[in-house]
């Protein structure tokens, strides 16, 4: 049932921009973005374009305007444009990557705990096609500084380890990891590096391809560039390219185009396919820019602000630590709360349960509010993970407190009555 005592807060003035559900207290940005009115215009503009002569648009325009979106990404991640590759998503991007290594039996894949779900079992899937074998390691948690992830990470490298998976932004934790000191440090002992950074576009300000200098790297843009559903990117390092090539290889493998690299004939095309939320990336940019007078780094530090802001307000009302310095926090920020109900990961969850958490069902069903509860791999605790965009207001995080409040009050009051329960029995 919904909650009928509190009218729900306001968002920000921008979120006339987006399309997103006025009876939904949105702060869950992170998961799948969300899409500006501009952008789903210009990704309509594009379908009717392919529709109105399919023929002329996959034959003669596509390639055109593939172009014209990897310039646009290539200026804001600082690259040369023909090292980018579209893809739908980060996730096939560290198969791709995984893939083009060239793992042989006995070479180690390392990993940490606080990597995304299916990133892990596509380095578990391709280890078992190739005799390699993933290795973990445990970060610190809580995590009191960016070296002490950097420790943990080289402390699992050993004379086998060929390539290193790290996320630059993590999913379930929310931390900014320190790549930039990971990647050379990694490189010097010969291990290729493959960086998630899902989030990273459009969060962290002043992104750059050439300062980081990845063997891969592999992003969306759709979470905060707030391009369209299946826009994504992998950078391929200028020496490593000849060997990456898509998990599907469409005519184009066969036929090269005179004059133009193997390497963006086989990404660009890889069969009949909608790429219109490829090519609406450059409007994103653009619509996303000029919503500040700052440009996009205005934006991604008002976000950034804004959920600091938020963090402070939670853990100190609750008198809750932060997980984590304010330095490996962007745009997204998890929480301890209270570990006193279980918390399902999806591949558990019972059929009842729509979400793995009973909080996160009731902060959406009585306040609807709309944001993830999750737990944290090999850990007891459970996060609050709250994201941060222009359509979010300071009241949307204040009435999250109130919520919070009452909602693991009541839990709290539920469990001493199952625990007096069954005291009671005991005597009997």
């Amino acid at each position: 049932m919904s909650h009928t005592t509190a009218a729900l807060p306001a968002p920000s003035s921008f979120a006339t921009r987006w399309t997103l559900d006025p009876t939904v207290v949105f702060l869950n940005h992170g998961s799948f973005g969300g899409c500006p009115r501009e952008v789903l215009a210009e990704q309509t503009r594009i379908r009717a374009q392919m529709e109105s002569e399919p023929v002329r648009f996959f034959v003669e325009e596509l390639q055109d305007l593939m172009d014209r979106a990897r310039d646009a990404v290539a200026g804001f991640v600082d690259c040369d444009w023909d090292c980018l590759a579209f893809l739908p998503n980060a996730t096939t991007g560290v198969a791709v990557a995984l893939e083009s290594v060239g793992l042989q039996p006995g070479d180690e894949i390392l990993v940490n705990d606080h990597e995304y779900a299916a990133c892990l079992n596509n380095a578990r899937r391709i280890a078992q096609q190739t005799g390699a074998k993933v290795v973990s390691v445990r970060l610190p948690w809580p995590v009191p500084s960016e070296q002490s992830v950097v420790d943990a990470v080289l402390a699992g490298v050993t004379s086998r380890t060929r390539v290193a998976l790290i996320s630059h932004v993590t999913s379930p934790s929310g931390l900014v990891l320190p790549v930039e000191k990971l990647i050379p440090a990694l490189r010097s002992k010969g291990i290729v590096t493959l960086i998630d950074g899902a989030h990273a576009p459009g969060m962290i300000d002043g992104l750059s391809m050439r300062r980081l200098d990845p063997d891969y790297y592999t992003a969306n843009c759709h979470k905060w560039i707030c391009s369209p559903k299946g826009s994504a990117f992998l950078y391929v390092r200028r020496d490593r390219r000849e060997s990456c090539r898509p998990l599907v290889l469409s005519n184009n493998a066969e036929l090269p185009k005179p004059g133009r690299d193997q390497y963006l004939t086989e990404f660009d095309y890889i069969g009949t396919s909608d790429y219109s939320a490829m090519l609406s990336i450059p409007v994103a940019l653009e619509t996303m820019s000029s919503m500040l007078s700052g440009g996009f780094s205005a934006v991604m530090r008002h976000n950034r602000t804004q959920v600091l802001n938020a963090r402070r307000m939670i853990t100190g009302a609750l008198g809750i630590a932060p997980v984590a310095p304010e330095s490996m926090i962007g745009s997204i920020a998890s929480i301890f709360i209270p570990a006193r109900g279980p918390s399902y990961p999806a591949s558990t969850r019972p059929a009842s349960r729509r979400y793995g958490d009973t909080i996160q069902e009731r902060l959406i069903d009585r306040w609807r509010i709309q944001v993830p509860i999750m737990s944290v791999p090999g850990t007891p605790q459970r996060v609050l993970r709250i994201s941060s965009h222009l359509h979010n207001s300071p009241a949307q995080y204040e009435y999250l407190l109130t919520a919070l409040r009452q909602e693991l009050a009541a839990e709290n009051e539920n469990l001493a009555g199952r625990l007096s329960g069954r005291s009671e029995q005991s005597l009997r």
